[in-house]
């Protein structure tokens, strides 16, 4: 399954690639489910699901090779219980985060959100935070967590989104987790350390 933040193609891009393995390389396969918040399903039809021929030899549809699951404020994974919440980034209610209650907060592409953090990641919930070195009007910069958040919350932080492996160092340097390619967490409950797997 996979959860879409919002329709730049930094973020989306790759459903290309995907559907086309789908379509060709594993027929057999169940189609991959995408849970994507309501205000987006429109922008990402237009960007993937209007070309009738996305296979050069047609007869696929681009949305047969996934399952749309159009979301809300919340929605069902595996037993489990997710909740939305709208991010700053660019426009209105162009951008979400997804959070799962007591484990683990994930704000996409943003600037700084204090108040929708000071609710979702209330119980303790380690937040993944697009942050790099220098903020700009759509992304979150390094003086933004210092200025917007507290220690307290700053400490739960797991960085992404930064420039490249050198300001990767440097927001280490300054006492920050940041995730790298190829990290695999651990879902614990908020409370105990949310650790990098093997």
């Amino acid at each position: 399954a996979v959860f879409i933040t919002h329709t730049h193609l930094d973020h989306v891009g790759g459903l290309e690639n995907l559907f086309y393995r789908l379509a060709c390389d594993e027929v057999d396969r169940p189609p991959t489910r995408l849970y994507v918040p309501a205000p987006v399903v429109a922008r990402l039809h237009q960007l993937f699901g209007e070309d009738l021929y996305k296979l050069a030899e047609g007869g696929v549809n681009f949305w047969d090779r996934y399952q749309l699951v159009p979301v809300g404020d919340h929605f069902w994974h595996d037993g489990r219980a997710f909740e939305v919440f709208s991010v700053d980034h660019h426009g209105y209610r162009s951008a979400f985060g997804l959070c799962l209650p007591g484990y683990f907060v994930y704000t996409g592409d943003t600037r700084p959100i204090p108040d929708a953090l000071a609710r979702f990641a209330a119980r303790g919930e380690t937040v993944f935070h697009d942050c790099s070195l220098h903020g700009n009007p759509s992304h979150t910069g390094v003086a933004d967590l210092e200025q917007r958040y507290g220690a307290e919350l700053r400490e739960r932080l797991v960085l992404y989104h930064y420039e490249s492996e050198i300001a990767a160092g440097q927001l280490r340097r300054l006492g920050y987790r940041v995730a790298g390619a190829g990290d695999v967490y651990e879902l614990d409950p908020a409370g105990r350390d949310l650790r990098r797997a093997g």
